[in-house]
Order: structure tokens, then sequence, then C-alpha cells
């Protein structure tokens, strides 16, 4: 018998505003925000059933007394597309930081590598 349900990832950011817009430019869509009003301190998105959240440092230290990490490789988003090549151009002629170009991995998935605001790595990937 399972106690859990509807698992979540959320990552850490000094600027909620930016982590936010950024990941609304891939197509991500907000569904809930703490304050309603004002700055954020977390925000949940949702793309394709799928659910991050974004919260920021300094009330995941003051709220919760963690220490979390806000810049830096600590975890990856990964997002299946139709078109790596197209996707990852796109986004890099965006301004987002362009980590490995599309290649081809396990001769059967074509994948390339971006960083989203913060830092994290976002692998764009398709099935060959």
């Amino acid at each position: 018998m399972s106690i859990f349900r509807t698992p979540q990832v959320i990552l850490f950011s000094d600027d909620l505003p930016r982590a936010v817009t950024f990941y609304k430019r891939l197509g991500f869509t907000e569904t809930f925000r703490v304050p309603i009003d004002g700055d954020p301190i977390h925000v949940d998105l949702v793309l394709d059933g799928y659910k991050i959240g974004i919260a920021s440092v300094a009330s995941t230290r003051d709220d919760h007394g963690l220490d979390p990490i806000a810049e830096g490789q600590r975890a990856a988003v990964i997002l299946w597309t139709d078109d790596t090549t197209a996707a990852y151009d796109n986004l890099v002629a965006g301004g987002a930081p362009a980590l490995a170009s599309p290649h081809v991995w396990l001769g059967r998935l074509l994948i390339a590598w971006i960083a989203d605001a913060d830092g994290n790595p976002i692998q764009i990937v398709q099935s060959l």
C-alpha cells in the first residue's frame, strides 16, 4: 500500500520571477503561487501533467531552516520533443545557455542540453 501521491520536484532560485518566466517560455503553466499577490516565495508550474515547483532560497532558509543551493547543476529537467535540434536552436537563440549541442546517444536518442536561469541543466531529447 502506497502512502504517497503526486510527486513533484522543487528547484531553488534567488530570482523566482526570472525562473518562472523561463519555465513559462518552455510551455509550463502556473498553477499555484504563494503569496497570491506581491512577490512570490513559491510557484508551481505544470507541463503535460508534470509539476515543477520553484521556491525562493531566502524563504526556504527563513521558513524551513534549510540551506538550499541556488545555482549550478543540482538537478536536471528532461523535456521530450519531436525535434531536438529545432528546440535547442530556438532556446539558445532566446538566450538560454548552451551546455551541449544535439548529439546521438545510445544510437536511438537525439539529446541536447541547455541551462535554465539558475544553471540547472535541461535535457531536450527525442527518439530517433
